[in-house]
């Protein structure tokens, strides 16, 4: 007799066999839809350290060290100072003379130039405004504030601690990167830092994040 259809049967059903790379597609597939998508997901900033080279576009920088240094008393009347001073050598790779600048006190305020010093972004920890900072490049004639095109300089970033303060066992900094644009309303490219409107600002992108470790010596 035959079984009317749609009947139940009493034979075991054969298992559905689910291939193993399958599973794992799956499983990436539902882990990328829950972080919002690959082409939603951020990229975290380039972790370095101590002697890393940066290519920032406008300037290639060796992170050299992070130290503290004092600079002794000329006068009986003068004393000691000590600072925390970040140690680079920049290489200006474009076609004209550029600034050594300072980091701006606010990350939106960085995008505007397109010194050297504008590109340390977030500095940690953080020092008093009385700390600084002070900026400058070494040159055989001294210290000066230009970087010349073509030439690879030592930039010191200084800040200065105050009588007893503990220097930090380490800083960290996002460091930002420029890239050539027209200038509005010509077609002549010039450097800008590459950054994001957020709002009505512009917040600059994070190329790296550096970490280096403070030198302290005999001098803390």
């Amino acid at each position: 007799m035959t079984e009317p259809s749609g009947a139940s049967s009493d034979k075991p059903r054969r298992p559905v066999v689910v291939p193993a790379i399958a599973l794992v597609a799956f499983t990436a597939v539902g882990i990328t839809a829950l972080l919002g998508g690959l082409s939603e997901a951020a990229d975290e900033p380039e972790p370095l350290g101590q002697g890393a080279v940066l290519d920032q576009g406008l300037y290639s920088t060796r992170f050299v060290e992070s130290r503290v240094a004092v600079e002794r008393a000329k006068t009986q009347f003068d004393e000691d100072k000590r600072f925390v001073e970040l140690v680079f050598d920049v290489t200006n790779q474009g076609d004209e003379t550029f600034s050594v600048g300072l980091p701006a006190d606010k990350i939106e305020q960085a995008f505007t130039s397109n010194a050297f010093a504008a590109s340390l972004l977030n500095i940690s920890p953080a020092f008093d405004k009385e700390a600084g900072p002070f900026a400058y490049a070494l040159a055989k004639g001294g210290q000066t504030r230009q970087l010349q095109p073509g030439m690879a300089s030592q930039v010191i970033v200084r800040y200065e601690l105050k009588d007893n303060e503990r220097p930090p066992d380490r800083i960290s900094m996002d460091v930002a990167s420029f890239e050539l644009e027209p200038e509005f309303g010509s077609n002549i490219p010039v450097w800008k830092m590459v950054a994001e409107e957020v709002g009505d600002k512009w917040i600059p992108e994070v190329k790296a994040r550096v970490t280096l470790t403070v030198k302290k010596g005999d001098t803390a």
